[in-house]
């Protein structure tokens, strides 16, 4: 028999353990992935958890690639005239208002059908054990919880959890999630219809019933993923292949363009980096306007494409560029590969944390405009604009690399500095620990023209932003509001190469079985 070979890289050691376990119980890319997913919502919750959304990018051995979106939508009794009567003209960062359908669970299931090997249930057991016994707090982990402590401590889920007897658990502490484990044996035991058609789900809908929400059963049973044909690109001979609206992927398929219609320049991470970062500019500026869930509102991809918006029209940005988000990437021999993105939006989401299951519930509502002339206004039933979207690149229907990253809107930014480096021959390792920086508005008083350059990006690079009209706010070297990316590069015979962010607790393996 053939050995095969595989790949997986996750923002999390455990994670990644729990990948490569599951490549050498038998599994296959995605089975891995889905396993590492599974562990991240007990190990980061800062960044995912069981009430978030997933978009993952599947690749199966006939060559075919395709996007699962499993982006949840606003609750059926979850209203512009409701939101607007209680909050004004924007929603909050967090609370009960921004919690929108989670969807990262049926997401999973969609994945599966796509050619899983193993069952159900063999997903779950690490990510049960690490959730019972408790697995250490993290370098990430830790740092959220010191700076959102006092977030946390206003809801009593997230106090009991991450705050026990009114400490915050700090990095190296055990961090026990009794309820949480209780549910993923549930949801081990039942599959997803007990999260989203069983008692399971009727409990998490009454719990975030008592909280204020206006989520029911019906909201949750009513979910399904969309099977969505992937948007796709071309450049420097390779094809670049991501997630289409509700999602941002469109970004990073036109930053190409744009660089491609310059004339491709060899220099736009050095001395070029202004025309780059103008062209990010731009790019975010149309995603900011246009960008809506195509199911409610008519959007036009080729206009993403093409459109620009004068400077005077751009609209100011998000709150925040960055996002608290898991990317898993893997890969094996037998020709599956899997992109997979898992968030629940903003550090701790909602911060809110239903008791009774130990779910934290994601804040994706707070994507939705409140202003009724926006594509993005929030009604019934409809997704928000989305940042998650997961990338393959292949060369002559082969697959060359797997990216995924965390970075909310600065994701494309984050691909493309990455594509840039590996297709100038960069292994993942030196393309993942490299400096970056992404433009737009992190924090208050920032403008679109802000650009957070960590602390060892070249000079060069700084003085060309500069030119370009870019103010530079210095950040320290590896900071993870810069992104947890993990990259595979896949080369013929099923040789892989992979690497994990050093902004991340995360690692990669390459493995044989």
């Amino acid at each position: 028999m053939t050995p095969t070979t595989f790949a997986v890289a996750s923002p999390h050691h455990l994670a990644t353990q729990a990948g490569e376990d599951t490549f050498r119980a038998g599994g296959n890319a995605i089975d891995a992935a889905i396993t590492a997913a599974a562990v991240l919502t007990v190990v980061y919750p800062n960044n995912t958890a069981l009430g978030g959304d997933l978009v993952a990018l599947v690749r199966t051995p006939d060559g075919a690639v395709r996007c699962v979106n499993a982006t949840g939508p606003a609750p059926a009794r979850q209203t512009l005239e409701r939101l607007r009567g209680l909050h004004g003209d924007e929603l909050p960062m967090r609370g009960i208002d921004t919690v929108t359908v989670p969807g990262g669970v049926r997401g999973w299931a969609s994945l599966r059908s796509f050619g899983a090997r193993l069952e159900w249930a063999a997903h779950f057991t690490a990510a049960i054990r690490a959730a019972a016994d408790g697995a250490p707090v993290g370098r990430s982990l830790g740092a959220a919880i010191a700076e959102k402590r006092d977030v946390l401590a206003a809801d009593p889920g997230c106090s009991q959890v991450f705050l026990p007897g009114g400490v915050p658990l700090a990095e190296g502490d055990p961090l026990v999630q009794p309820a949480l484990a209780r549910t993923l044996t549930e949801l081990q035991q039942g599959g997803p219809d007990a999260f989203y058609r069983g008692a399971l789900g009727r409990r998490l809908a009454a719990g975030l019933a008592g909280l204020g929400s206006v989520m029911t059963p019906d909201d949750l049973a009513a979910f399904e993923p969309e099977i969505a044909e992937p948007l796709r690109g071309e450049f420097r001979g390779h094809e670049v292949i991501t997630s289409p609206p509700n999602t941002q992927g469109f970004v990073l398929l036109r930053a190409l363009d744009r660089l491609r219609r310059l004339g491709d320049p060899a220099d736009v991470l050095g001395a070029g980096a202004g025309r780059l970062a103008a062209v990010f500019a731009a790019a975010t500026a149309v995603r900011d306007h246009l960008l809506a869930d195509p199911r409610f509102a008519e959007v036009d991809s080729a206009e993403l494409m093409s459109r620009d918006l004068p400077v005077e029209e751009r609209p100011a940005g998000p709150a925040r560029v960055g996002g608290d988000t898991v990317g898993i990437s893997a890969i094996d021999s037998d020709g599956y590969a899997v992109s997979l993105i898992q968030s629940v939006y903003n550090s701790f989401g909602s911060a809110v944390l239903e008791p009774s299951t130990g779910i934290l519930m994601q804040n994706r509502g707070r994507s939705f405009s409140l202003d009724p002339r926006s594509p993005n206004v929030v009604a019934p039933g409809k997704r928000p604009r989305h940042t998650l979207m997961p990338v393959l690149v292949t060369r002559e229907g082969q697959v060359r690399w797997v990216s995924s990253t965390m970075g909310g809107h600065g994701q494309p930014q984050i691909h493309t500095q990455l594509l840039l480096r590996s297709m100038a021959g960069e292994p993942p390792a030196q393309a993942v620990d490299a400096p970056r920086w992404i433009v737009g508005v992190q924090e208050s008083g920032d403008t679109n023209e802000t650009v957070y350059v960590e602390g060892d990006v070249p000079s060069e690079t700084a003085r060309s932003l500069a030119r370009h009209g870019f103010v530079a706010k210095p950040v320290p070297p590896h900071d993870e509001w810069l992104g947890h990316a993990n990259l595979i590069a896949a080369g013929p015979g099923g040789r892989f190469e992979a690497a994990s962010d050093p902004r991340s607790d995360g690692s990669a393996v390459v493995g044989r079985r």
